[in-house]
């Protein structure tokens, strides 16, 4: 029975060395380790902390970048908006201004050609006015007394002439 019922000596020897281990491990062995523990504790919800708060800003760049997107989509459409306004803008003052030199052109050509056609009328009449006085002439200096010699004078000045 003595094995099932500790004697008093053993029990304070056991508590004391209990005590005395006790107070080492906490004093030398459990106060480091807590501290360790603690410091790796706050290591870890520090880097969880920067973890959440850099998934933050990747957020909120990201957000920017889509928005920045957006602006240029919008900006480079608004351009080439810009720049097929301004062709066909570029377009319509060309063919304008064709319009109006063709006009001019034509308005030149009618000019040219009146003018050169009042030309060749008064080209033509003074020719006829010369043929005409030439054969009056010719009518005249012939001694002409009878219709039928009259006839045949002035068949022949007729066959006789050449209009240039």
């Amino acid at each position: 029975m003595d094995l099932i019922t500790p004697q008093i000596g053993l029990v304070f020897w056991t508590g004391l060395v209990f005590l005395l281990l006790m107070f080492i491990l906490t004093k030398f062995i459990w106060k480091p380790l807590l501290g360790a523990v603690q410091t790796r504790e706050a290591k870890i919800q520090d880097a969880l902390d920067m973890a959440e708060k850099t998934k933050a800003e990747m957020k909120k760049l990201q957000t920017q970048n889509e928005n920045l997107l957006k602006e240029a989509r919008l900006e480079r459409d608004q351009m080439i908006k810009e720049a097929k306004q301004t062709a066909t803008r570029m377009v319509e003052d060309a063919k304008n201004k064709a319009k109006e030199e063709a006009e001019k052109v034509i308005q030149n050509a009618h000019a040219t050609i009146a003018a050169e056609k009042n030309a060749a009328v008064a080209e033509l009449k003074a020719q006829v006015a010369t043929i005409a006085i030439e054969i009056a002439e010719k009518v005249i200096r012939e001694d002409i007394s009878e219709g039928e010699k009259q006839k045949s004078v002035a068949m022949k000045f007729a066959e006789d002439i050449t209009l240039n």
